[in-house]
């Protein structure tokens, strides 16, 4: 049994793997060189970052085939702790920020995840396609034709090889042959080496030296929070993505705690925080990885292009990394989602819509995706903040009929549809269409009985679900002139 998981999860797919690791490999050099500058930081720590949590969430994380490394998302938000009191606190916030997504995920906030409407899915997978073209568009500064035809001959490749073999990845197939093109011409164009100094050296034991002290714990600590949920969202709302995409399902709460572990050993290697990488996670998809040898590859080929091929890797054209993001950003943008944009509800359209604008105009997922849960939360609470009552009058008693949901947002309707002064002296109050679900809910009803009771008339209540009549009683809210 442990050997087929062990082929399960490491050697079902290990050719693609191999080849589909080695190129992501590639492609997480100049982004990792650039997160790092970002965060002002040398480039090395975003390297050795990628490294440590790509091998650690290999072993360590609940969704195989995910990329996780240094992010830009991360890298925003230590920018002012690396400037105000340098590096050795962001290494400390990192170990931090590891121990708060350890315990997310023992207290299994994962599940968590759940929550998030199909319409905000959709506008983050659009939004993250966008801005990883965004982010391209500055490689072309400064750059003249040759760049453009690199880029051309790139998605050339990319989308020509196919046809003709599957066997080696498309995108592995162009990076090399138009990275033998630049060098062999000598072309005049942005290399991976402009983007950061590399060195060829391994990442060391480092305990962060500074004060241990409440000041010291104060000062990292809104850091440390803020890093363990951004990436725990991004990590989450990346593996749910790959979920769907190989139509297999991941362990949330795995995922939570090996992200932590992965920050905790990146923060004692001198790395920085990190999380899981959609662009590159998609990169891996589109590569044909599936199984959590091709992140472990990932991880064990950047470092063999760090210390040995490091003088190569610096020739590499941005131009064949940059044809490379924008096949992603191809693949990853729902282009069907333009074709349904008419036909869903326009509220699931709106969310969609104001998620993407969110997150291109604040260059930030998580805040898009807040702003889309939001919406989703106010869409459908006004969806169902709606409650009737039927009416049927005999000489001797009247019986409302409730239809709809009792919740603080449909109290104050619900105790002024009764008429308490001019019906009969029997009231009963039909709940077979209707759900009590909290204390102000309990609170209308025991309000309506106290309300008709001092007209000197009973209320009998009737039809209450087993779950609200628990809450009504465990409330313990006075029903004097009613009953259940």
């Amino acid at each position: 049994m442990k050997q087929l998981k062990l082929n399960n999860g490491w050697f079902s797919n290990t050719r693609s793997d191999v080849l589909s690791g080695m190129t992501v490999a590639i492609a997480l050099i100049p982004e990792a060189i650039a997160f790092s500058i970002l965060a002002g930081v040398s480039p090395m720590v975003g390297l050795y970052a990628s490294f440590c949590i790509a091998i650690v969430t290999s072993f360590a994380g609940g969704r195989p085939g995910m990329i996780s490394a240094a992010t830009g998302a991360m890298a925003l938000l230590v920018g002012s702790l690396v400037i105000q009191h340098g590096i050795e606190y962001l290494f400390a916030a990192t170990v931090l920020a590891g121990v708060f997504q350890i315990v997310m995920g023992m207290l299994k906030l994962g599940r968590f995840i759940t929550f998030l409407p199909q319409p905000v899915m959709t506008g983050f997978v659009n939004a993250l396609a966008i801005l990883i073209f965004m982010a391209q568009l500055t490689h072309f500064k400064g750059q003249g034709w040759v760049m453009y035809a690199l880029v051309a001959l790139t998605l050339l490749i990319i989308y020509t090889v196919p046809r003709f073999t599957k066997a080696v990845p498309s995108a592995l197939v162009a990076i090399i042959i138009v990275s033998v093109l630049s060098i062999v011409l000598d072309l005049d164009v942005r290399t991976v080496g402009a983007m950061g100094e590399i060195t060829s050296a391994l990442p060391l034991f480092h305990l962060p030296q500074l004060p241990f002290t409440l000041d010291t714990l104060l000062i990292i600590l809104p850091y440390s929070l803020s890093l363990a949920v951004v990436g725990l969202l991004e990590s989450l709302m990346t593996a749910t993505l790959i979920d769907d995409i190989t139509g297999t399902g991941s362990d949330k709460n795995r995922e939570a705690k090996g992200q932590g572990l992965a920050n905790i050993v990146t923060g004692f290697f001198g790395g920085m925080a990190g999380c899981a990488m959609i662009g590159q996670s998609m990169v891996n998809m589109k590569s044909g990885g599936r199984t959590r040898l091709s992140t472990f590859v990932s991880g064990m080929f950047l470092l063999f292009l760090i210390l040995v091929l490091g003088d190569i890797v610096k020739q590499i054209p941005m131009g064949a990394l940059v044809g490379v993001m924008i096949m992603v950003c191809i693949s990853t943008f729902e282009w069907g989602s333009l074709k349904t944009l008419a036909r869903v509800p326009l509220s699931d359209a709106l969310v969609m819509i104001v998620t993407v604008v969110t997150v291109v105009l604040t260059d930030n997922l998580s805040i898009g995706v807040l702003f889309g849960v939001l919406l989703s939360a106010l869409t459908f609470a006004w969806k169902i903040a709606s409650i009737s009552l039927s009416v049927q009058t005999s000489a001797d008693m009247a019986t409302y009929v409730v239809s709809g949901q009792l919740f603080f947002g449909t109290t104050s309707h619900f105790i002024h549809e009764f008429n308490y002064e001019g019906d009969p002296e029997n009231i009963r109050i039909d709940f077979t269409h209707s759900h009590v679900w909290d204390q102000s809910a309990a609170g209308a009803i025991a309000k309506t009985i106290s309300k008709y009771a001092a007209y000197g008339k009973t209320v009998t209540i009737t039809g209450l679900n087993e779950e609200s009549t628990q809450l009504v009683k465990r409330v313990g809210l006075s029903l004097s002139g009613g009953h259940l």
